[in-house]
């Protein structure tokens, strides 16, 4: 099995607890898996709830964006903006090099 030290550099110092009621096979199945990666059982628990967590928080970042980004995206189909000076000034800039009248 792999030991860590405490004071490994960019880790963050745990003081935080959870505690959680397993069944004895999923403990068992937990501990076979830490085994497997050579990690402690809490490394192993800590290292997949957090996965999960992130996983769980990007799906609904993305379903919370893509609602809000299609009104945006509608909006701007039905209703564009008129082109800034900036645009225009790269415009015909770019007709300018390319010869295009």
């Amino acid at each position: 099995m792999i030991t860590k030290h405490r004071n490994e550099p960019g880790k963050t110092a745990r003081s935080e607890r959870l505690e959680a009621r397993v069944s004895r096979a999923q403990k068992t199945l937990f501990l076979r898996a830490a085994s497997l990666q050579g990690r402690s059982l809490t490394d192993f628990l800590v290292a997949s709830v957090q996965e999960a967590a992130e996983k769980a928080l990007r799906a609904h970042d993305v379903l919370t964006l893509s609602e809000h980004d299609r009104k945006n995206f509608v909006a701007a189909l039905l209703q564009p903006a008129a082109p800034g000076k900036a645009l225009r000034q790269a415009a015909k800039r770019y007709k300018d090099r390319a010869g295009i009248d």
